[in-house]
């Protein structure tokens, strides 16, 4: 029988990287930090791999560690669905609300947006999608998703669009970077011609990023992942600056794990929009939520 890791140790390891420690991570799964600390082992005796960096002054997660959250998000994302999927048989006649929304958004806004239509409309049954800005955008194009949240400087074609909140990008770099004491701000073309931890082609973070500096070509990414909290304990981890939104290291500044670098000579703000097909006038639980976001 196929030796699978346990879903309940998968989770746990993404919310070590999503919150920045053991401690954190263990509060935000519920579980006590001595069981956590416990799960956390066997998953690495299940894998064959050292997951966390073990230290007094807490854990941290190795390269190897980075590289199986990116993996555990899909298996819990997989798992979302067929628990969701089993949900909506036996509730058919329950209404049904398919959202895609890009990482920055799914992990900083959207939880709260679907609590209130949660209380508004207790009978509508949600599946979330967290995927980068161009799969969204393809999810509500092919009808995969009723309604879809993006980052980005420019709507997408073919699909009406609301703004529904503003963010920044901003630099940010090890509390040990040289970036970190200096006094003159990185302008666009320091910027541009150094590598970067990045998130992957096709986020909204690094289409931003590249709108703003064209045309100046990006140089190759130092490291690429495909969520912000890699990005961010890369970063923390000092392998390079990264340029993130505001809202996804806004607890990492202000704990001084990371410092902010000054910009000069290029603007990284953006608008943050709901995409739908179909009819211009969005109508049931999507208008409902579109209307939230918005307010």
């Amino acid at each position: 029988m196929t030796d699978w890791p346990d879903l309940s140790a998968l989770e746990l390891l993404v919310a070590v990287a999503d919150h920045g420690s053991l401690s954190a991570g263990a509060r935000a799964v519920g579980t006590a930090q001595p069981n956590a600390s416990r799960s956390l082992a066997r998953l690495e005796r299940r894998l064959g791999l050292g997951l966390l960096q073990r230290s007094t002054r807490g854990s941290t997660l190795t390269p190897a560690g980075l590289m199986v959250v990116e993996w555990a998000r899909q298996v819990l994302t997989a798992a979302t669905e067929l628990r969701e999927g089993a949900s909506t048989l036996r509730d058919e006649g329950t209404a049904r609300l398919t959202v895609a929304a890009s990482q920055t958004i799914a992990e900083h806004l959207l939880p709260g947006w679907l609590s209130h239509l949660r209380e508004t409309e207790p009978s509508v049954s949600v599946v979330a999608r967290v995927e980068n800005t161009q799969q969204v955008v393809d999810d509500v194009r092919r009808g995969r998703a009723d309604v879809g949240f993006v980052e980005g400087p420019q709507a997408p074609s073919g699909l009406h669009h609301a703004t529904v909140a503003t963010d920044e990008l901003v630099l940010v770099v090890a509390p040990d970077h040289p970036w970190a004491r200096r006094r003159k701000p990185v302008g666009p073309d320091e910027l541009a011609a150094t590598p970067l931890v990045s998130r992957e082609a096709g986020s909204g973070t690094r289409i931003a990023l590249a709108a703003a500096l064209a045309p100046r070509e990006l140089a190759p990414p130092e490291l690429e992942f495909a969520s912000n909290a890699a990005v961010r304990v890369s970063c923390e981890g000092g392998y390079a600056p990264a340029v993130l939104s505001r809202l996804a290291v806004a607890d990492a500044l202000a704990s001084g794990a990371l410092r902010e670098v000054p910009l000069a000579g290029v603007s990284l703000h953006r608008r943050l929009r709901a995409v739908w097909g179909g009819p211009r006038r969005l109508r049931g639980p999507a208008a409902s939520l579109v209307a939230i976001a918005r307010a």
